[in-house]
């Protein structure tokens, strides 16, 4: 997408030089010298630190890409754009039980989902906006996860990124067309205004974007920064390297992976673009084939919600509604991760 480019550039000037150079340290040197208790320095400024991850993450990664996706998201709200778009795509989403404002998040999300999950507040009834939750977790990718991804596929066939995005599609609206029949609650009539189009107002798109960005410092960060301690807690008590020898026969004989890319997969719950950019580490080395590849981004797409987006739903649907959420999930992307692998095979798309 266009807008990614200039979030692209901003994300490596903040990460790279703003923190990477300057905050990051000088936040070393300060909490080094105020405060000489190992366990509180590590808490902040430690691999999983609250300053060198939750703040970082949020701050330098999602905020420049949410920002000027915050910028043409409001450029096409103040042109009238917008809403013409939802009007477009009605029929496509009323397979899925929703209508055509469910894109609104279902775009944001490709900014970054946690926020998105945000904005299904939009939609008008609670069967709306579950549905759309649980399609943002399973299927849609944030920015940073679709850069990683896009840049594997950039060394693969076309058919590929082809077969990877058919399957996601697929997937959505599979998912969405059960969900809509198994989720109680009526679906609200699509009653939308279309505004003239006009050419958008700076002044509009300036407060618009101030807003959005103000949201998510209040809601989103928050987020991060619990979603870390929880990772720092996991760390120190050995909880991951557990998890990820128990997830490992799983990923060698039903996806037919490596062994080393159950690490990605552990890693793309606590950050999305973590876990895909472990797949193309391992692409690198040439231990993925073209087919492997494609499981394996298939499945890391619909793997469960990152921590973030995890506790985002807790915080708009409740703790019970997102355990169920992940817990479908989890178990669903492996199988479909798994009937693609026997399929490919079967079908020697990739010889």
């Amino acid at each position: 997408m266009v807008y990614l480019q200039p979030a692209g550039i901003l994300v490596d000037y903040l990460e790279e030089v703003v923190f990477g150079s300057y905050l990051n340290p000088w936040a070393e040197k300060i909490v080094m010298t105020l405060l000489p208790v190992q366990f509180l320095q590590e808490i902040l400024i430690g691999p999983y630190g609250i300053i060198t991850m939750a703040l970082t993450y949020a701050i330098a990664i999602i905020l420049p890409i949410t920002a000027t996706f915050f910028i043409a998201f409001s450029i096409m709200e103040d042109s009238g754009y917008l809403p013409r778009l939802a009007s477009m795509l009605n029929k496509v989403f009323r397979i899925m039980g929703l209508n055509g404002k469910a894109v609104l998040p279902m775009v944001l999300g490709l900014g970054c989902d946690t926020m998105a999950t945000l904005t299904t507040r939009i939609l008008d009834t609670p069967k709306e906006r579950l549905i759309v939750i649980i399609l943002l977790a399973l299927g849609v990718p944030c920015s940073a996860q679709l850069g990683v991804i896009l840049g594997m596929f950039g060394k693969q066939p076309v058919a590929a990124v082809l077969i990877w995005g058919g399957s996601l599609v697929a997937v959505m609206i599979f998912v969405g067309f059960i969900s809509a029949r198994l989720i109680p609650g009526q679906r609200a009539d699509f009653l939308l205004e279309l505004p003239p189009l006009r050419m958008p107002q700076i002044s509009n798109v300036f407060i618009k974007t101030l807003w959005r960005i103000e949201w998510y410092l209040k809601e989103a960060v928050p987020l991060f920064i619990l979603g870390t301690l929880i990772l720092f807690t996991a760390d120190k008590f050995r909880i991951l390297p557990l998890v990820q020898k128990i997830a490992s026969p799983v990923v060698v004989s039903v996806l037919g992976l490596p062994v080393e890319t159950a690490e990605s997969f552990i890693m793309g719950f606590l950050r999305r673009d973590y876990g895909a950019a472990g797949l193309f580490a391992l692409q690198e080395k040439g231990l993925l084939n073209t087919e492997q590849v494609v499981v394996s981004l298939v499945t890391i797409t619909l793997f469960i919600p990152c921590i973030a987006n995890l506790f985002m739903i807790i915080k708009e649907k409740g703790v019970k509604t997102a355990l169920l959420t992940a817990a479908f999930i989890f178990p669903f992307s492996i199988v479909v991760g798994g009937i693609l692998h026997r399929g490919l095979i079967w079908l020697k798309i990739f010889g």
